[in-house]
């Protein structure tokens, strides 16, 4: 139940006071848009005097610095079609305090008893907040083009690191056919085919649409199809095949592990053929169980003799040193069926049967 007024002078005194709680700057006008009353808030954001606004058309405020298009639009066409606007925003230089952007919120009052109406305006001061948000967006948008930018830089640096590779590949493989020395004439070819192994991560990154992570499946095929037609010679024809399940690593990683299968598959087309071999084989195969993987290079060649010591080579020391780095571990067997070099991440049983 409402507590009885007794007076209209005691409903207006209420009425004001309602007003006057109301944060947000606040009028109350007539269907001619003179002002009733007006919240305390108003009169101190718009540092207007009581005296001149009270009953005053509110367009003719501040000597008509009031008569704002996008007020007369919102009062004399959108009110009486709709009753009701909820953020009308208004940019306008405002007398007295500037330029500023409000949310206007109106109403219009219906009576009962009375053809009057009134009007009801609320006034919210967004400046601060446009602001922040153009900041933000300007904010975003130099940040965007740093990043474009940024990638230009490094689509180019991939460009002229892929150039310089090629550029030393083919320095040593001309430096290696032009020695006399058939141990450095392989030594050469050797490094010509490591330098090869990184420009393939290389292209990887460059063709990748993120450049921290490459797809192992797609990027070990291709290593190896370039390992086979580039050592692989027709007095000894020996098949690689690649068994890669999909899976992406770091890129720096994925260069490691290229790396390997370069050694490794260089040093089974060099030594595990000797002899000529109907259907000789390396079968490179790769597999994942969740962040655990398994690297395997076998071959079908003559494997090491038995008691032969181990191999101590700068391949070998290569692949230990990149083993290490890739926190994982290297086992060998070797006997009459060939040799097969595993290189595990953690705990992992292969499910791909070695080359035969």
């Amino acid at each position: 139940m409402f507590h009885p007024i007794a007076n209209i002078e005691d409903a207006q005194t209420l009425a004001q006071a309602i007003v006057n709680t109301i944060v947000e700057p606040f009028l109350v006008l007539d269907e001619k848009f003179h002002v009733l009353a007006a919240s305390r808030s108003f009169y101190q954001t718009f540092k207007v005097d009581p005296e001149q606004t009270h009953g005053a058309l509110l367009y003719a405020l501040g000597d008509g610095q009031w008569d704002i298009p996008a007020l007369r639009l919102l009062l004399e066409t959108i009110i009486p079609e709709k009753t009701a606007m909820d953020g009308f925003e208004v940019d306008y230089d405002f007398p007295n305090i500037g330029r500023r952007t409000m949310l206007l919120n109106a109403r219009k009052v219906l009576y009962d008893h009375s053809s009057a109406i009134t009007i009801l305006l609320a006034f919210n001061d967004i400046t601060a907040r446009r602001v922040i948000e153009k900041e933000k967006a300007e904010l975003l948008g130099r940040t965007e083009e740093l990043l474009r930018q940024k990638d230009v830089l490094l689509r180019e640096m991939e460009h002229r690191v892929a150039n310089s590779l090629q550029i030393i590949a083919s320095i040593l493989l001309l430096k290696a056919r032009s020695v006399t020395s058939e141990e450095t004439r392989q030594h050469l070819r050797d490094a010509h085919q490591r330098v090869l192994s990184v420009a393939e991560v290389q292209r990887h990154l460059h063709t990748e649409a993120g450049l921290d992570e490459i797809d192992v499946g797609s990027y070990l095929p291709k290593l190896c199809s370039s390992l086979a037609s580039s050592m692989v010679g027709d007095a000894q024809p020996i098949a690689v095949k690649v068994t890669a399940q999909g899976g992406r690593m770091d890129s720096q990683k994925a260069v490691s592990l290229g790396l390997i299968v370069t050694e490794l598959v260089l040093n089974a087309i060099k030594y595990a053929f000797p002899r000529e071999k109907a259907a000789a084989l390396i079968h490179v195969s790769y597999e994942t169980n969740g962040s655990d993987w398994k690297l395997t290079v076998s071959d079908n060649g003559i494997g090491k003799p038995t008691g032969a010591a181990p191999t101590t080579g700068l391949g070998t020391a290569i692949v230990e040193a990149l083993v290490k780095q890739l926190e994982a571990r290297v086992d060998v067997i070797s006997d009459s069926n060939g040799t097969s070099v595993s290189v595990t991440r953690a705990t992992f049983t292969s499910r791909i049967p070695r080359a035969a």
